[in-house]
């Protein structure tokens, strides 16, 4: 005697989609166009845990916010921090770039006239800390003293 599948090839098709539902975004943002979002508490928990390399990041930065590539070479950084960034690793220099991806709180780049070039980093004033992209431009890149 023969079964019929239909009922469990249906459940099966039903329960694919919504798992993928119930997860959320991130999987399709990742799976589909090779983008992440992730968030460290800390600037210890950034430097152990994630990927990426970002030395100009404060030693008091706080809710740390990462929109990136998979391949980790287009990224954003919001975080908030009261330091100052440290002028061995980042000079100011005129805006030539702007970030791939829009982040929720940041500040709007294109009314800043300057930023600080940190290494590969562009990064700008925000309210309460700072934001940062990567890549910058070749002359903000030159102009970095790292």
């Amino acid at each position: 005697m023969m079964k019929n599948r239909r009922p469990a090839a249906f459940a099966l098709a039903a329960v694919i989609p919504a798992a993928v539902l119930l997860s959320g975004c991130s999987i399709v943002d990742e799976v589909l166009y090779q983008e992440r979002s992730v968030e460290f508490a800390s600037a210890a928990d950034l430097t152990t845990e994630w990927a990426g390399s970002a030395p100009w990041v404060p030693d008091d930065a706080a809710d740390i916010r990462i929109r990136e590539k998979t391949d980790g070479e287009v990224v954003t950084i919001l975080l908030t921090s009261d330091s100052k960034l440290d002028e061995s690793l980042c000079a100011e220099v005129e805006r030539r770039s702007a970030p791939a991806f829009a982040v929720e709180g940041a500040p709007d780049v294109f009314k800043a006239d300057d930023v600080w070039a940190c290494g590969d980093w562009a990064v700008v004033p925000s309210d309460g800390g700072w934001f940062a992209w990567t890549p910058n431009h070749p002359d903000e890149l030159a102009a970095s003293p790292s």
